[in-house]
């Protein structure tokens, strides 16, 4: 996609609509502005992986990805961008998108997909070779089960930018509802009482099947050693 630029030095006052912009490699780097309106509206569609021909009026023209792009948090929209350089044909790193397609069988059991990794690092053979996006199909995962980049299929002649073990999804069990955390809870206090002697078997086995609750299994046994003491 083509952008059009004016050329500027650094701190020159910029004209109404126009934001600040860079672009640079290992060996040099340009500044210019650009249209702040054009810009968003390009940034939209291409994202951080699509290409960009910077054309710079009565100047230069090449190609380059986006590399970061500062924000107004209050007017949300862009007040400087930084492009970094490439070179058709030339293998580039790059940050893609990772999305999921599918239902997997956890989820229909009421478990979740948790995406751990949104964005992975990958080298494209080229500029005009970046994937939009990495596409992972969740279908056959069930609870338990998670995907690590080295499981990911790549587009031909795209390579990991990362350990293959770096884990990019798991599916995880059901949440626990409020009554299910404070029952979880309470099992392992009346455990902990029972390995502690503070409660019989008899007494932790009335308060998990609600028949009594902690407060009242312990007073009647403190009763019960009051008579026994006193006898």
């Amino acid at each position: 996609m083509e952008l059009k630029a004016t050329p500027r030095k650094s701190q020159e006052k910029l004209a109404p609509g126009m934001i600040p912009a860079v672009a640079y490699n290992k060996e040099k780097n340009v500044t210019f502005a650009i249209e702040r309106k054009a810009f968003d509206r390009a940034f939209r569609q291409q994202g951080t992986t699509g290409l960009f021909d910077i054309v710079i009026e009565g100047g230069e023209t090449f190609p380059a990805l986006v590399k970061a792009v500062q924000m107004d948090k209050r007017r949300r929209e862009a007040i400087h961008a930084d492009f970094y350089m490439v070179t058709y044909g030339e293998p580039v790193e790059v940050s893609v998108p990772v999305h999921t397609t599918g239902k997997s069988q956890g989820e229909i059991q009421g478990g979740l997909v948790d995406v751990v990794v949104h964005s992975l690092n990958v080298i494209a053979p080229g500029p005009r070779r970046i994937p939009q996006e990495i596409t992972v199909d969740v279908t056959n995962l069930h609870i338990g089960d998670h995907v690590t980049a080295g499981q990911i299929k790549l587009p031909e002649g795209v390579k990991l930018a990362v350990e293959p073990d770096l884990v990019v999804l798991s599916v995880l069990p059901p949440r626990l509802t409020a009554e299910e955390l404070a029952a979880e809870q309470q099992a392992a206090q009346v455990a902990g009482m029972v390995a502690s002697g503070e409660l019989s078997e008899e007494a932790a086995e009335a308060v998990l099947e609600g028949d009594a609750s902690i407060e009242e299994v312990k007073a009647e046994a403190a009763e019960a050693g009051d008579e026994a003491s006193q006898g």
